[in-house]
């Protein structure tokens, strides 16, 4: 069965992933636009595909199946970044866009995910919609048959658009000053010949690898983790660059590394540019995160007297109060961020150049500029793990989460926080935040302390209390 979760339809290729149940994803996507839509077929609808095994082929069906249902399908003519691909429904005004993209998943996946015609990922009422209108296809297990209609289907060519609306949010001219030396890991992504791109235009010395097509990624699922991201960090060492950047595969998501060649949490770099961009930039509004985000973004949202705004995990609520021009910064501790009057979407190549600006601009290095927030603000500490559950254990937590503790580890729970998932608060910067996911035996646990140890301890007792019959 076709299902939607927080980041679209994802599956295995040629298991579930196959090219019968895109013809029915995109047939499904196709009738729930004509309910909504009837005379807007000229709109069109953006189609785009990242690097992973015949996504490209996936998107010319969709577009055949969106043009024989007479719907301008606007097919992007190369491999092309998530955020690139919100840009342009929004600059064209179109119907929405499909995506082909299984973002940091393993190399055996891919996906299919649906945008609203804001450039927002589509919010939970739009994907059951069209999940409704898969099941009814499903159900009569008719084979999805078209002819070709070529007129409705047009090959674009975005890149340079979105290039262009960068440059006119990212200060180009303090870049081109700074003789900064970056380097870059595209992670055989979609990146590649964007961020890149858009350094070298600006005169800075750079060293890119993995800029080139790869479906297997390497080896290794596309994600900007510290391990994921080794051969970058031993560049920035051995040769002294100034920064790392790093996308993952549909660049929605960034990695960074700092000078000393350490790995830079997403959570402390949604904080520093959270800070940068409110006391340097002066963007108006509040800030945003996710409840499984660092507290560091409510201390600044604090100090600064501006609105803090917490949302369900998943970005699409994030992209809500963007649209509302709400906040100055929204981010999740996944890597993913936007700005004011930007996309409500996740963009990493932006993130990327935001950070490399941050450090040109202030003429401090990323862990100086840590160091000053954690001065100002104290030092936070996260971590996130997944832990396995049996059927069994798994059910004992729900119950459990249910009716929460009123003490954990020796410490009493002094708030409740049901935002998405159980958080529990325990005052002093210490959190932990249960949520247990729908698609698989795992129970993602997020925990937030003032030091490493009260960190490490705030863990092993989530883990007991997982793993502890109920």
């Amino acid at each position: 069965m076709i299902k939607f979760g927080t980041s679209g339809w994802r599956g295995i290729i040629g298991e579930d992933f196959t090219f019968e149940n895109v013809r029915i994803a995109s047939q499904g996507v196709a009738n729930y636009l004509r309910k909504q839509h009837p005379t807007a077929g000229a709109r069109g609808v953006i189609i785009g595909y990242d690097t992973r095994f015949l996504s490209e082929k996936f998107a010319s069906e969709a577009a055949k199946i969106l043009a024989f249902n007479g719907i301008q399908a606007y097919l992007c003519n190369r491999d092309v970044p998530t955020p690139c691909v919100s840009f342009e429904t929004v600059r064209r005004k179109a119907l929405g866009a499909i995506n082909f993209t299984a973002s940091h998943n393993p190399p055996e996946y891919n996906g299919l995910k649906y945008s609203t015609a804001n450039g927002a990922p589509a919010l939970p009422e739009v994907t059951k919609a069209i999940e409704q209108e898969i099941n009814t296809l499903e159900a009569t297990r008719e084979r999805v048959d078209v002819y070709e209609k070529p007129e409705l289907i047009e090959t674009i060519e975005p890149k340079e658009r979105y290039l262009t609306n960068l440059r006119q949010i990212v200060d180009t001219e303090t870049l081109r000053k700074s003789g900064l030396r970056i380097g870059i890991d595209s992670l055989y992504g979609t990146a590649r010949d964007y961020l890149d791109y858009f350094l070298l235009e600006t005169g800075l010395e750079v060293k890119i690898i993995h800029n080139y097509r790869d479906p297997y990624f390497g080896g290794f699922s596309p994600e900007c983790n510290a391990k994921n991201l080794g051969e970058l960090r031993k560049i920035v060492a051995t040769e002294k660059f100034d920064l790392g950047l790093s996308t993952d595969g549909d660049a929605d998501r960034f990695g960074i590394i700092d000078e000393r060649d350490r790995f830079v949490s997403p959570n402390t770099i949604i904080a520093l540019l959270a800070l940068y961009l409110k006391r340097e930039r002066k963007f108006p509004g509040g800030l945003a995160r996710s409840v499984a985000t660092t507290h560091l973004v409510d201390a600044i949202a604090e100090k600064l007297d501006v609105p803090l705004y917490e949302t369900p995990v998943g970005f699409k609520y994030i992209g809500e109060l963007i649209l509302e021009d709400k906040i100055a910064l929204g981010g999740e501790e996944s890597a993913g961020l936007s700005i004011y009057r930007h996309l409500p979407e996740k963009d990493g190549i932006l993130a990327c150049l935001l950070v490399a600006e941050m450090v040109a601009a202030t003429g401090k290095r990323i862990h100086e500029l840590t160091a000053a927030m954690h001065a100002e603000f104290g030092p936070l500490y996260s971590k996130r793990i997944d832990v396995k559950l049996t059927p069994q254990i798994k059910e004992s937590l729900a119950r459990k989460l249910a009716n929460p503790p009123v003490e954990l580890g020796g410490l009493t729970v002094e708030k409740v926080n049901r935002t998405d998932g159980v958080k529990l608060l325990f005052g002093k910067g210490k959190w932990l935040l249960f949520r247990l996911s729908g698609t698989e035996p795992v129970a993602r646990m997020y925990a937030e302390a003032c030091s490493p140890k009260d960190l490490k301890n705030l863990i092993s007792a989530g883990r007991r209390y997982v793993m502890s019959e109920g």
